[in-house]
């Protein structure tokens, strides 16, 4: 008994020590909107399991509330523009791009202008972020990763600064192609379509789809490629004092959090450093607020449907709205939307109106029966997580492409949003709710979604904490970092081969016009002698 005493203090201390020991620092660059919501989940994960967390935003960020108390440690950087102004700058475009009167080249017009304040931002970022003293105060808490997401500017160059091993958090393909051009990760245009072309390819196709995949892949790669020079490779030459590239720096990542799964996208090649974790915000549904839970039980056996077009969109035309609202009316379910703007005239009573939704819950309640959405990663994910078909109406950026997903898999059937009409959405509602393939389909890619060895979350901190406890995961990087284009593939040692053939042919057709041209001789000199 006195041995027990004795060794249970120790036994205490030793536990107490080896839950010390595996605490890290983590040091995290987030991006905005549904990206530091998808972040953000991991973030708190790793607050739960003993991590000290510190984000780094700067002073703009619309999303990223610095100001407020959190469970982890905020710093802030400051950078020359206004929230406001970067507000500004993505509602006009995004308003104008879904306005019936824009014109082509006025749509052109706004997306330069975007794309140039744009980059106005991403020197500001760099430059208020790679700071001497910023970066001498961030080495000076010896953090043991760097977690961050590519839309934040320069947080790879600053991982690099630091000397600390990486970890990414991004969404496969809607940078567009970085994880294709930085990760090294194979995307053969036979078989994988390429961004931007998902609206109307998919993994099978023919020979003028391929055709057509190729041509997009060429000219997306050139775009990407002049858009990486022009936006960040000169910043990151600058700050560095040689010349450098984006994908350089992203290249040394360690691990690549890849924002989807084997439910939602086409199979394709993988690297051993990139881990699909999609879905790892998704969580069994919580009750509903009071008030929210009585109007869903009034809606009887039909049930409701959930409505919302993502936290960017604030407002809608008042012909939009109405013809939405007109739609909504003339259901038999009670609706949900989240909307902010000014109330549609034609606004009915089976639909009530929210600045903001428990959008997880509402879709795990028992009483939903279709979900409405501009096609946002995270909320086609809560979609399959809960098994709700969905009607989608995409908007503007990964939005058309992960909508084609659902319909090609049929969970989904979509609508265009400048055309569609209070006919269009009501009829497309009834189908999803009532065809029950709609049901089937989205119940499948739930299953398969919930069948993994591993919880996503769950994943997502091993990774991390992997990265922590070795030092890094430069064992699964492939040398195809280390390579040319031409080496990567291989047209070096085809060249070579090729040089080697023509020297082969070349001996042996001169040594067959010797042999035939001296048996020629002999026969001639014969022929004279007879």
């Amino acid at each position: 008994m006195k041995i027990c005493r004795l060794f249970l203090p120790l036994v205490v201390l030793l536990l107490s020590g080896c839950e010390i020991s595996l605490s890290g620092k983590v040091l995290v660059l987030p991006g905005e909107y549904s990206h530091w919501h998808n972040m953000r989940t991991i973030v708190e994960e790793l607050v739960d399991r003993n991590h000290s967390v510190t984000v780094l935003t700067h002073t703009a960020s619309p999303t990223v509330k610095h100001w407020e108390k959190e469970r982890f440690e905020y710093m802030v950087f400051k950078v020359n523009m206004e929230q406001e102004d970067m507000l500004n700058m993505w509602q006009k475009f995004i308003t104008a791009w879904l306005s019936h009167n824009t014109t082509g080249f006025e749509k052109m017009s706004l997306y330069w202008n975007a794309m140039s304040g744009l980059m106005g931002f991403v020197e500001n970022a760099c430059y208020g972020m790679l700071n001497e003293t910023l970066v001498t105060s961030l080495r000076e808490s010896h953090f043991d990763v760097v977690f961050y997401d590519p839309a934040m500017p320069c947080s790879d160059l600053l991982a690099e600064t630091l000397g600390l091993p990486h970890v990414i958090s991004l969404r496969l393909a809607v940078a567009p192609n970085i994880e294709r051009f930085c990760g090294q990760i194979p995307a053969p245009p036979s078989y994988v379509p390429v961004f931007g072309a998902h609206g109307h390819l998919t993994d099978h196709m023919n020979f003028i789809e391929r055709l057509e995949n190729v041509l997009l892949y060429i000219a997306l790669t050139a775009l990407v490629k002049l858009q990486m020079i022009l936006m960040y490779d000169k910043h990151y030459t600058t700050i560095m004092g040689k010349p450098t590239t984006l994908c350089e720096i992203m290249g040394k990542a360690d691990i690549w959090l890849i924002r989807s799964y084997w439910d939602f996208e086409y199979p394709q090649p993988l690297l051993p450093n990139f881990k699909f974790v999609g879905g790892l915000h998704c969580k069994p549904a919580k009750p509903l607020p009071t008030e929210m839970e009585e109007f869903v039980q009034s809606s009887g056996d039909d049930g409701i449907v959930v409505f919302s077009l993502g936290s960017i969109i604030k407002n809608l035309t008042k012909e939009r709205a109405n013809t939405i609202a007109s739609a909504l009316g003339q259901i038999p379910q009670k609706v949900i939307w989240r909307y902010t703007g000014v109330k549609p005239d034609t606004l009915a009573p089976n639909t009530r109106i929210y600045n903001w939704i428990p959008q997880n819950d509402l879709l795990g309640h028992p009483k939903t029966k279709a979900f409405i959405t501009h096609g946002g990663i995270n909320g086609l994910y809560e979609a399959i997580y809960h098994g709700v078909p969905i009607v989608g109406i995409p908007l503007f950026a990964d939005q058309p492409d992960n909508l084609y997903h659902m319909k090609i898999k049929g969970a989904a059937v979509t609508l265009e949003f400048i055309r569609m009409e209070a006919r269009d959405l009501k009829e497309a509602i009834t189908d999803v709710i009532n065809n029950p393939l709609y049901k089937e389909s989205i119940m499948r890619l739930s299953r398969i979604h919930h069948d993994q060895p591993m919880k996503p979350l769950d994943q997502a901190v091993f990774w991390i904490e992997f990265v922590m406890r070795n030092k890094g995961a430069k064992h699964l990087r492939v040398e195809a970092h280390n390579l040319t284009w031409y080496q990567y593939h291989c047209l070096d040692v085809a060249a070579f081969l090729l040089s080697i053939t023509a020297v082969v042919m070349f001996i042996f057709v001169k040594t067959c016009s010797w042999v035939i041209c001296k048996c020629l001789r002999r026969t001639t000199t014969k022929n004279k002698k007879d």
